[in-house]
């Protein structure tokens, strides 16, 4: 190799670090959040809290990239879309008749975290929490997703990506579960994986398209994933 040829390689090399450095920055800057930005973000919780107590299901998807924005617990799985997040709500026990309403109260503080894959954030609910993701559309600030981790959850070593990789496991022919209401009304109540946590153990019932359903006992492995330590399935 000639000292020409070498020095040629060198300054490719040098531009090429420089331009990864340069866009590493570019990222990092673009996640930065004005205080409009904050304010925006803590707005759409108390909409959520609003909406959800006045059974305002419309309104409630509205806060939700559409398409793709999801709402996610233990006991209702993972509602992907408009659809089902206004299903959602219909089948909210208070908005069926089946509890008494729910007051909105104060909205609780969302601590926000930008990363560098986007806005964090994460409610405190006592003994529970949110944890959102959220995207800056056209319409302003919405959710990507919100996830409900409980005490047993988090206990067990749970939180939302967690749950999203347990629903993952269910693979593409996973379902939804439907049940009356008092009225005879069918609801919808999970979708995918009920997922349940119980004395650090965590287990889940996988809906299927066809009717029927896996029970299923989960692990983490030694490299944190979830995987599947048993599954019994029953017919429809």
């Amino acid at each position: 190799m000639s000292i020409l040829s070498g020095s040629v390689q060198s300054r490719r090399f040098v531009l090429c670090v420089a331009a990864f450095l340069a866009a590493g920055s570019g990222a990092a800057q673009a996640q930065s959040l004005t205080a409009e930005d904050k304010t925006a973000i803590q707005g759409l919780s108390a909409s959520y809290a609003q909406a959800l107590s006045a059974c305002k299901a419309e309104e409630f998807a509205d806060l939700f990239v559409p398409g793709t924005g999801a709402f996610a617990s233990g006991f209702r799985g993972r509602m992907v879309g408009r659809e089902k997040l206004v299903l959602l709500v219909q089948s909210e026990r208070h908005c069926t008749g089946e509890a008494p309403a729910r007051p909105a109260g104060n909205p609780p503080t969302v601590v926000i975290e930008p990363t560098a894959s986007g806005v964090h954030g994460v409610v405190s609910l006592g003994a529970a929490e949110y944890q959102d993701e959220y995207v800056k559309t056209s319409k302003g600030w919405r959710f990507a997703s919100r996830t409900v981790v409980i005490a047993a959850e988090k206990t067990a070593g749970l939180d939302a990506s967690g749950m999203l990789a347990i629903q993952k496991l269910g693979g593409a022919n996973l379902g939804d579960f439907y049940a009356p209401d008092p009225k005879g009304v069918s609801r919808l109540l999970t979708s995918g994986v009920r997922i349940t946590a119980k004395d650090n153990e965590v287990t889940g019932r996988a809906f299927l398209k066809d009717g029927s359903y896996d029970d299923v006992v989960y692990e983490k492995t030694s490299a944190g994933q979830w995987a599947v330590k048993s599954s019994t399935h029953a017919a429809p």
